[in-house]
């Protein structure tokens, strides 16, 4: 894949000064196929997607920095009994102490309501304690009958947790650092989905962030990807990254998510230029196809749309993503249209 150079951008200029924006598929677990045959189409015949509501009518107990991110949906119904809700929203702060979150809903759309003992996992591990924990992603693994938590604690470090009930996680093992992907100082946002790649023996694949500031041409975050037999362990990671900024003409691009339609396979991600993009992968993950522009934000929005996850209630699909500037962000819920 043919990448061109690009300039360098500072962390704290993209956390604070950056706009992303989110789009559109729809799942409720692991699976990735769109289901919507909206009105209006984005790249490739992605939908559409309008806000609706935040996704809490009420402040938040725990609430230690006044912003929550990278939003993590799951249908829970058909997998546990005595859930709290049909629905389990997974999110966290940010910056320390972070904290692994949960809500809960009968609905999608919501409104949620918050788990009252959060966080559900602290930045107080078994083996170490860390500055925070934060980007949680969760996964149904059908085969054990258990959900596995992604989440970094630090930036440069990628965990991973189980759990029978999709609240308390335990066995929390380091999958994921800066010394298994070369030239990185951050590997961080992680989202796993269940996608095999022809020649790799895999189940899983992840995505994620992977910051190259100082050690590269290219700009500063890029996607990379990892692949695993069973989720859990086994992983292994490509150096060389998947998406690179340059395609889209940004200097950086973060929060990747996997999405199929079209029968191939695409990355969907926000730039720092205020957008979040598509770019086509292919099945077998050896393609780069930039498509442009997926979605872009609304004035409710702050300029700002990031880190989006999807679901399917009732026939309607729906978006739930992260609004507002990166350290003053909420998150909102956004259906098809």
């Amino acid at each position: 894949m043919t990448r061109t150079p690009e300039g360098f951008f500072s962390r704290r200029a993209l956390l604070r000064g950056a706009a992303a924006a989110g789009v559109a598929t729809a799942t409720t677990g692991a699976g990735l196929a769109a289901t919507a045959t909206p009105a209006l189409a984005g790249p490739a015949g992605f939908p559409n997607y309008r806000y609706v509501r935040d996704a809490f009518a009420t402040p938040l107990r725990y609430n230690p920095t006044g912003e929550f991110i990278f939003p993590c949906v799951r249908g829970v119904y058909d997998k546990i009994s005595n859930y709290r809700g049909r629905y389990y929203l997974y999110y966290a702060p940010h910056d320390a102490p972070g904290g692994i979150c949960l809500a809960y809903a009968d609905r999608l759309e919501g409104p949620y309501t918050e788990y009252p003992n959060n966080p559900i996992v602290d930045r107080q591990l078994p083996t170490t304690t860390v500055s925070h924990v934060s980007s949680p992603h969760v996964i149904w693994d059908a085969p054990t009958r258990q959900f596995y938590l992604y989440f970094h604690g630090e930036n440069y470090t990628t965990r991973v947790a189980r759990s029978t009930d999709g609240i308390h996680f335990t066995d929390e093992t380091p999958i994921l650092s800066t010394r298994l992907v070369p030239g990185t100082s951050e590997t961080s946002y992680a989202r796993v989905f269940e996608h095999s790649v022809a020649g790799k023996g895999n189940r899983y694949v992840m995505v994620f962030m992977g910051n190259t500031a100082g050690s590269s041409s290219w700009g500063s975050r890029k996607i990379f990807w990892g692949w695993s037999p069973n989720g859990w362990s086994g992983w292994q990671f490509d150096p060389n990254p998947l998406v690179s900024p340059s395609g889209d003409g940004l200097t950086d691009i973060s929060a990747p998510h996997l999405l199929k339609r079209n029968g191939t396979t695409y990355v969907a991600y926000h730039g720092n230029s205020g957008n979040m993009y598509l770019t086509e992968v292919g099945n077998n993950f050896d393609r780069e196809v930039h498509l442009g522009v997926f979605h872009r934000p609304i004035a409710s929005d702050n300029g700002r749309v990031a880190a989006p996850t999807f679901g399917t209630d009732g026939g309607v699909s729906y978006m739930l993503y992260e609004a507002g500037h990166r350290l003053d962000a909420r998150i909102c819920v956004a259906r098809a249209v």
